[in-house]
């Protein structure tokens, strides 16, 4: 923990600046090539996509858990 007196001046998580993102962005082209880059952004936005559905999908029978309203199989628990 900090001392009262000692202020902190950068956030504990920073966003690179656009003069750190130039380095990154010319190695990713010079490991995976500019042909190659459309495709792995296309695959990366899908994956994201179905993790926040299954996040939902797992929200939504958690839910129905918590509220009764059965355990999603149609079936009755069993002890």
């Amino acid at each position: 923990m900090l001392h009262p007196a000692i202020e902190r001046t950068e956030p504990l998580l920073a966003i690179p600046s656009i003069a750190e993102m130039w380095p990154i962005l010319v190695i990713v082209v010079l490991l995976f090539g500019a042909r190659k880059l459309p495709e792995l952004a296309r695959a990366m936005g899908t994956s994201i996509t179905q993790f926040r559905k299954g996040l939902e999908a797992a929200t939504e029978d958690d839910q129905k858990a918590v509220d009764g309203s059965g355990g999603g199989d149609g079936e009755p628990a069993k002890d």
